[in-house]
């Protein structure tokens, strides 16, 4: 049996960041099931594109997170890049984001009835409590906040066909910071600066990003920089867990441990873990990527564009290309579904290019190589009595010293900085002792 004072379960961003923020010398071990690390932050190269698993665009809050990153990557390798985004209604009406703050630049018809019903918009609460919606769910506040009319046009059908759900199962704070919290003052101010010929600035959490110039991946192998490669073990899954003896089990060996650090999604570590738990509170989508390069360019515009409409099949589509200013379109194109929907991908790709040609996307030009990806679980759904059974079980494991963290350990909507900051916060409580986030490269421990 071999013994490790941490075994780190996952290679992706948590994992490898919980292992670079343990004190120097720290016994440590990392097994990830995959045979490559970086979990969702994976980058495809084919055929002269460089795609991610989907769009891994980093929002840095902290300086000193993006400065440990940046030290371990070659100088000069990433793209700072202020965000161009709009939203396609109709195929036809662009809308800059967010949604709720530009009305104004909605056909004159939809812009006054958007601003009648933000009046009203208490009697849209009334009305959606009198129709059975919970007062503390997602749609009910969007409801209470900004009317029917912005609320219909814009942000219930888009956020349904990301999330696969119907927002009335989706707790009010389901998205946190995330979701852009104007009021009605921000919004007609919005107006003000229209009217004066002034940009709003406000694209808002994402309004500036990074992004490498050979794809996320150059992120995780900041990560890997500083890491001894003979305690990261790849292909290696994890089977079991014995609780009450701090005993893992992976596809390789026995494992008795001092801390776990799992970076999994939680219920699947609580059945490893072999733990009795109601798997109602826990659902989630799904999300098929697809990566497309055509052989040649198209407009010049957007990083990436949302589309509500119910009758185009994806959600979001992105456009590497327009950040890498390179001169054949590359896109990614983001597809929700259901956690149990089938997939199949040759059968929904003639779907997908017939949708990107009605948008405008693709005009003339042809598809010269592709690539796929089902990302599962993609988006969890955010309930409150759910997130309370999160924190409780996550509590329990940690009395056994095994800690479930980064978006799936955690069950929660975050970005990968957040990730980053989650594993700092968990190894300084675990050490006592702060990482060093300005020490140089090349520490093995």
């Amino acid at each position: 049996m071999d013994q490790t004072e941490y075994l780190i379960v996952g290679a992706g961003m948590s994992g490898l960041a919980t292992a670079n923020f343990l004190p120097a010398g720290s016994d440590y071990q990392v097994v990830e099931a995959d045979a490559e690390p970086g979990g969702y932050c994976k980058t495809v190269r084919q055929d002269g594109f460089v795609w991610d698993y989907s769009g891994h665009f980093f929002h840095f809050r902290h300086p000193e997170i993006e400065a440990f990153l940046r030290a371990r990557m070659p100088p000069g390798e990433v793209f700072e890049v202020h965000k161009r985004s709009s939203i396609l209604l109709d195929g036809v009406h662009r809308v800059e984001f967010p949604f709720q703050k530009n009305i104004h630049q909605l056909p004159l018809a939809d812009f006054l009835a958007c601003l009648h019903d933000l009046h009203f918009r208490d009697q849209a609460a009334a009305q959606a409590r009198s129709e059975g919606v919970a007062e503390d769910s997602f749609l009910a506040m969007l409801y209470g906040r900004f009317g029917r009319g912005i609320v219909e046009r814009f942000l219930r059908p888009y956020n349904e066909k990301l999330y696969a759900v119907g927002l009335d199962q989706l707790d009010r704070e389901a998205m946190g910071r995330f979701f852009p919290k104007a009021d009605v003052d921000d919004i007609f101010r919005t107006f003000g600066r229209a009217a004066a010929g002034e940009l709003d600035g406000d694209g808002g959490y994402n309004a500036h990003f990074s992004y490498p110039r050979g794809g996320a991946i150059e992120y995780v192998r900041a990560l890997l920089n500083d890491l001894d490669p003979a305690r990261i073990h790849l292909s290696e899954r994890l089977l079991s867990v014995d609780l009450a003896a701090r005993v893992a089990v992976t596809t390789r060996r026995q494992v008795r441990f001092d801390h776990l650090v799992s970076s999994a999604p939680l219920p699947t570590l609580l059945s490893i873990c072999g733990q009795a738990f109601d798997r109602a509170l826990y659902s989630w989508n799904k999300v098929l990527v697809y990566n497309l390069g055509f052989d040649r360019k198209g407009a010049d515009r957007d990083h990436w564009v949302y589309i509500p409409d119910r009758d185009k099949v994806f959600y979001r589509i992105g456009f590497y290309d327009n950040i890498f200013a390179t001169d054949r379109m590359s896109l990614y194109i983001e597809i929700g579904l259901r956690a149990d929907a089938e997939v199949d991908v040759e059968a929904t790709l003639p779907r997908v290019l017939d949708d990107l040609r009605r948008c405008g996307v693709v005009t003339d030009q042809q598809l010269s190589s592709w690539h796929s990806v089902v990302l599962d679980p993609a988006y969890v759904h955010v309930s409150q009595r759910g997130q309370q059974d999160v924190q409780r079980w996550r509590a329990h494991l940690a009395d056994h010293g095994v800690h479930s963290i980064g978006r799936y350990g955690g069950w929660t909507y975050c970005s990968i900085e957040d990730n980053l900051l989650e594993a700092l916060a968990l190894t300084k409580a675990l050490t006592g002792h702060g990482a060093q986030l300005e020490r140089p490269a090349g520490r093995h421990g």
